[in-house]
């Protein structure tokens, strides 16, 4: 491969992505410390962690509309100096209402990041499934390295200095996007913001059926994104039985095989087509739940544990081909603020699978709540199989 600019800026957006993902992951090691210090319950700092992912989920429209205002760059070395700046704030918080407020800072900030950097990328490249695939990998990268070391850290200094590892890598990295990639011309930079933000045109784009349709697909993969997330260790040690130590090993597994599938995800569906790849991920998903509600309900051991953590590292990688969907969908001059308002509106919904997948391991056990992953799996492939074998047109 010949190196070109448009290298360069995807993988100074990708650092940039994994830099936004960092200062955020950073937090949830750290709880135990964070509520010693304030006197705080779990409640109250989960309060701050909601805010911080609803802020983020929020922030997804109003990046693509600045994008288009302003132009890409602008935006995106906004969102990674916000990040550091935030995370400095938070490290130096005074009391658990200003952790809140800061947290949530931190979410709207890195929240300006995504949706613009992938309207860029898509006009940097023509295979542009590869490139969102390689794009996404920036938050399993970030959510594999930085948890254990901002426990380290913390452990070894305080759960500040944990903290203030989100601004050490933001620093650098805007910096270097600073410095290598170029100024970008915005797209609309006459058109009054009061008009991008009109009720009118933001219904007509979500109205279309095949937007429908895809954001319907994107929210389901997002519900299992975030349960996944939030309470995959939590299932393996308590589920099925597993050491505290061990289940974090295959958590990192989990981010392992999901950000190194991303990028072939999104060139395979620069191939053979978006659906088909949605259609082996959202296969790999059910395949993979069932395995680990399987192992909970019969004990059928390590081995196959592992193999059901693999398939849903595989299953998460619905992203790249799925997002590469929208921007088929969506005209040039539509992909920065439309991509991100459809990204707004499922992960608004789909951040819900924490909340949903928590209270039902609450009253029926863990091994209900992923099995209600694998069904929600399967209603998507359903889906796509069903609009494919009678040729639907979504």
């Amino acid at each position: 491969m010949n190196w070109r600019y448009k290298h360069t800026a995807l993988a100074l957006c990708t650092l940039a992505f994994t830099s936004t993902m960092v200062a955020r992951v950073v937090i949830s090691p750290l709880i135990p410390r964070i509520r010693l210090e304030f006197g705080a319950t779990n409640a109250t700092v989960g309060l701050g962690l909601s805010g911080m992912w609803l802020a983020y989920a929020l922030a997804q429209f109003p990046s693509g509309v600045l994008g288009d205002r302003y132009g890409e760059r602008t935006v995106i070395l906004t969102a990674i100096g916000a990040t550091a700046v935030a995370s400095l704030l938070i490290a130096v918080s005074p009391s658990i209402v200003a952790f809140i407020v800061f947290t949530v800072v931190l979410g709207a900030g890195a929240g300006l990041h995504y949706s613009v950097a992938t309207s860029f990328l898509t006009r940097q490249f023509d295979d542009i499934g590869r490139a969102i695939g390689v794009h996404v990998t920036g938050a399993p990268a970030a959510g594999l390295a930085a948890p254990p070391v901002a426990a380290l850290v913390g452990s070894r200094y305080s759960w500040r200095a944990g903290i203030a590892l989100g601004a050490a890598v933001a620093a650098p990295v805007f910096v270097l996007f600073a410095w290598r990639v170029r100024p970008t011309e915005p797209l609309r930079p006459e058109q009054a913001m009061r008009e991008r933000f009109a009720v009118g045109p933001l219904t007509e784009v979500l109205s279309r059926s095949r937007i429908l349709y895809t954001t319907a697909l994107a929210t389901l993969g997002a519900f299992t994104w975030q349960a996944t997330a939030s309470f995959l260790p939590s299932f393996l040690e308590f589920g099925t039985g597993l050491s505290t130590g061990l289940s974090a090993l295959l958590f990192s597994l989990y981010f392992l095989v999901h950000g190194a599938s991303q990028p072939v995800a999104g060139s395979i569906s620069d191939r053979i087509g978006r659906d088909a790849t949605v259609i082996a991920t959202m296969a790999a998903g059910v395949v993979g739940y069932g395995l680990l509600v399987s192992v909970a309900a019969f004990g059928f051991g390590l081995p196959a544990t592992v193999v059901g953590v693999g398939f849903v590292g595989l299953a998460m990688s619905w992203g790249a081909p799925l997002q590469s969907r929208f921007m088929d969908l969506l005209s040039d001059a539509e992909r920065g603020a439309g991509f991100g308002l459809v990204r707004t509106v499922y992960m608004v919904v789909g951040a819900s699978g924490s909340v949903v997948v928590g209270a039902v391991s609450d009253v029926a056990g863990w091994t209900v709540a992923f099995g209600l992953l694998a069904g929600v799996m399967g209603l998507a492939l359903v889906t796509l199989v069903t609009n494919r074998v009678l040729r639907l047109g979504y």
